[in-house]
């Protein structure tokens, strides 16, 4: 079985970490789903029987800081990386 030439397989350093910047951004939602999900697995009910909320309420305003800052950060990386000189991200007019 012929093979061409056997070249190594290389990709640029500034397009590899902006496309793994773009799989981050991508996988945001996923994580936050995840993230927000955590408190139905906790008990509802202290002990005199009363429904519990604020715990489950504080945690789910820290996760929606922690998105907002992580896709601020993500956001700022693939801008620098674009006014670095790279190619605009693919679906960019």
């Amino acid at each position: 079985m012929a093979r061409g030439p056997s070249s190594p397989v290389f990709l640029e350093r500034r397009s590899y970490r902006r496309r793994r910047l773009q799989d981050a951004q991508r996988l945001l939602p996923v994580l936050g789903m995840l993230l927000w999900m955590v408190p139905v697995l906790w008990p509802t009910r202290d002990e005199t029987g009363h429904v519990t909320m604020s715990a489950a309420i504080y945690y789910v305003f820290g996760v929606w800081c922690l998105l907002i800052g992580l896709s601020f950060g993500l956001w700022r990386g693939l801008k620098r990386k674009v006014d670095e000189g790279t190619e605009p991200p693919a679906g960019d007019p």
